[in-house]
């Protein structure tokens, strides 16, 4: 059974007044990352489904930052021809056959002691970061910023474009060594990520950027996080080739962390309370991580299972989440947030208190596990082998 926390609705700034404000009981998984449908994850999201919440007259504040957002959000891309790119780190297939085939066989060889655990958690990674399309889709819905003619010279929709291209070298890295190593099953790997590209994703950011950027900026951190982490295994199990890419991978997801935070410290200065509010409104909901409505076709628990490997291996965990939200109430020194109406201070106190009783919650829930006793899960993408959670 799930713990559960006494928490109080937020309404964003501009919703209706009639949407519920009374306290109420939400699960302790609510405010961690590894939360599944339990009967399919092609299945509807749970949560009520909120669009366009922003009031209108709040785009006119995207519109006069755009040119603040080409001098301080654009000059966090790279140009192309500075960019690594997945070639620079895999077998070079313009040689010759029995040097390419060389170059193979040390890869395996290098991947060959790596346990079948990191293996999974890899693959979550690499389909969470495949499943690209998606993502930006979700950010072409927020009012305000969204690309309106597929190739606008608004500098949040370049922004938008040219994140997406670096995102995608980050996926195709990873499916090539994946496929080179031998060590996984393709098959199911990519029916897993068509699935999730057809199920879609739903952050509950409802068309509303000051919701999205929240939401954007936490989930960078959380990959850079991640990827860091997977980099140090595969250090630690004698693949350094592999503990670059994820190291270069996690870089990568640490500038567009910063370009993100950075839009949402400007909304701060320009709108405190209206940004407040979401921060406060998208903690309550919790962040959901992209990959949240992740099947393979076989376990609707997909999704719960794989968060479950990573959080024992260290990859990401509950204290991550914690971590998280307190690396970004400092940096958007929210603590020392003026400005505010009434609203906006209880927000801020929901928000700057949260990160401990995650922490003592998880503890909790940590205790019952160990209760429970070993458990263990077979996993389609590494040929149904099981691995312990």
């Amino acid at each position: 059974m799930q713990a559960l926390i006494a928490v109080p609705t937020q309404r964003l700034p501009g919703t209706p007044r009639g949407r519920n404000l009374t306290r109420r009981l939400r699960p302790l998984s609510s405010y961690l990352t590894f939360r599944q449908p339990t009967v399919s994850a092609m299945a509807a999201p749970a949560r009520p489904q909120v669009t366009h919440s922003m009031p209108p007259e709040k785009v006119e504040v995207f519109k006069s930052l755009e040119g603040w957002a080409s001098e301080s959000v654009l000059p966090l891309l790279k140009p192309v021809e500075e960019l690594w790119q997945p070639q620079d780190f895999l077998p070079d297939p313009a040689l010759p056959f029995d040097a390419f085939s060389e170059q193979v066989r040390k890869l395996r060889d290098r991947t060959a002691e790596l346990p079948d655990e990191y293996f999974v958690v890899l693959v979550g990674d690499m389909i969470t970061e495949d499943a690209l399309p998606t993502y930006q889709t979700m950010i072409n819905t927020l009012d305000g910023v969204r690309d309106e003619t597929g190739a606008s010279a608004n500098p949040w929709a370049m922004w938008t474009r040219s994140w997406t291209a670096e995102e995608n070298r980050h996926g195709d890295l990873l499916r090539t060594y994946l496929y080179l190593s031998g060590r996984v099953d393709m098959l199911m790997i990519e029916k897993t990520v068509q699935y999730l590209i057809s199920a879609g994703m739903d952050p509950g950011t409802e068309n509303n950027p000051y919701l999205g950027f929240v939401y954007t900026s936490f989930q960078e951190r959380a990959t850079f996080v991640s990827h860091g982490n997977t980099a140090r295994l595969a250090k630690d199990g004698g693949d350094p080739i592999l503990a670059r890419i994820c190291g270069t991978i996690a870089a990568d997801e640490k500038r567009h962390e910063n370009a993100y935070s950075r839009i949402v410290e400007k909304l701060l200065e320009v709108d405190p309370t209206g940004a407040m509010l979401a921060i406060a409104d998208m903690m309550r909901k919790k962040i959901t991580m992209p990959a949240h409505l992740m099947y393979d076709g076989r376990d609707p628990r997909l999704f719960e299972h794989f968060s479950a490997v990573a959080q024992r291996m260290g990859v990401y965990t509950a204290d991550d989440y914690a971590d998280i939200l307190e690396f970004l109430i400092g940096r958007w020194r929210l603590e020392k947030l003026e400005g505010l109406t009434g609203e906006g201070r209880r927000a801020q106190d929901f928000v700057c208190g949260l990160a401990p009783r995650i922490r003592k919650l998880q503890e909790r829930a940590d205790e019952r596990a160990r209760k429970m006793g070993p458990q263990s899960a077979s996993f389609s993408w590494i040929f149904d082998k099981a691995v312990a959670l």
